[in-house]
């Protein structure tokens, strides 16, 4: 007899993954991929850049409203 007691999130006895589980696997595999994006934007940025005082900026500013009015 199995004492412990039920887990919804526990693999079953076919050894398929629970609905929890998957979206958890799949929510960790999106921050890596994410994570992985910015640090290759960050050393491309790191190595497109002349070596100077200036920080290296991954992200863009917002366009301003004189941008927006250019043709």
């Amino acid at each position: 007899m199995n004492d412990a007691p039920h887990r919804p999130d526990s693999h079953s006895p076919r050894g398929e993954r629970s609905e929890s589980q998957r979206l958890a696997e799949d929510r960790k595999e999106r921050q890596a991929k994410r994570k992985k994006a910015m640090d290759d934007a960050l050393d491309r940025g790191l190595q497109d850049s002349f070596p100077g005082s200036d920080p290296v900026a991954v992200t863009q500013p917002p366009p301003s409203a004189w941008d927006k009015h250019k043709p």
